[in-house]
């Protein structure tokens, strides 16, 4: 019977012959890096509740009151940076302070396990919060994407009812589009309507003429058959020439291009800002995890060493 003792297995003390010497320890202990882990993980999600109340609390609704955007962009980055420096950092030491002693090992190799041993432990550490936070992380990118596609819709909305004050591209509503098409202040003294009749509603427009003037404005075209038949209308109800009629609606469709124009562009702009804002936020959050698996690594060196001593 072969007594040798196998370096690469582990003996329990009965099985080992007498003078054989002490048994081989593994290379890695999962106990550790499991106890680093929930460490690591359970101070970031502690670190993670404080920022988010301190990031609320810093932040207001009412104007000129709390910190601008710029500033609470900057202490989410720092915060992060932090939380994952402070929970790699208790993670990465607890893995490295409670594995196993390697008597036998080189130092060379001491060094390799731990730095394994501590890259482990953020690994570990961060696949849970990861499937901690998922549905929570989802839902928030869920709620602002709908939020951000509702404002955009509401500036869109907003720009193109922008159709009455004169060189104002403020927004209206439908019977804006009516009262700008139909008000009588330009009427001939002879079709002028009695004191304190108000402008015809949109309602009272044939809802082809409505249907015109909202397709033109979209396609950005006039048949000549619908122009004609909407500048008749005006001037049926206005009491306008048919010249003056046709001025009016180049002027109201003016206006309304100029709005939808102001609109695209803010559109635009608000969804280039929430680009470059993902962009960044990832970029950074890249950052962290990667500083977050270098200090794991090094407190684990830190932690053995101390244990070998």
């Amino acid at each position: 019977m072969n007594t040798a003792v196998r370096p690469d297995v582990a003996y329990l003390p009965s099985d080992l012959p007498s003078g054989s010497g002490p048994r081989p320890v593994s290379a890695v202990s999962w106990s550790a890096i499991a106890a680093g882990a929930a460490g690591a993980a359970a101070l970031s999600l502690v670190l993670l509740v404080l920022g988010t109340g301190l990031g609320l609390a810093s932040v207001s609704p009412w104007s000129n009151a709390g910190v601008g955007a710029s500033a609470f962009g900057l202490g989410t980055i720092l915060w992060m940076l932090a939380m994952q420096i402070a929970a790699s950092g208790v993670g990465g030491f607890m893995a490295g302070r409670l594995r196993s002693r390697w008597p036998d090992a080189h130092a060379d190799e001491v060094y390799f396990r731990d730095t394994a041993h501590g890259f482990l432990a953020w690994a570990l550490a961060s696949l849970a919060m990861a499937s901690l936070l998922a549905s929570v992380v989802s839902s928030l990118i869920g709620g602002g994407v709908a939020a951000g596609s509702a404002a955009a819709g509401a500036v869109v909305s907003a720009g193109g009812r922008g159709l009455i004050a004169a060189g104002d591209a403020a927004a209206a509503n439908a019977d804006d589009l009516a009262s700008a098409l139909f008000r009588s202040t330009d009427r001939a003294p002879a079709a002028a309507a009695p004191a304190g009749t108000a402008a015809p509603a949109l309602s009272s427009v044939p809802p082809e003429v409505a249907a015109m003037v909202t397709r033109a404005l979209r396609s950005g075209e006039w048949p000549a058959a619908d122009r004609a038949e909407v500048v008749a209308v005006i001037a049926r109800q206005t009491g306008l020439t048919p010249e003056q009629a046709d001025q009016r609606l180049t002027e109201v469709v003016d206006r309304a291009k100029a709005a939808l124009q102001v609109a695209e562009t803010r559109t635009r702009a608000a969804a280039d800002t929430a680009r470059k804002a993902t962009a960044t936020a990832s970029l950074w959050l890249f950052v962290s995890l990667m500083l977050g698996a270098f200090v794991s690594s090094v407190a684990a060196i830190y932690g053995g060493r101390l244990r070998d001593r």
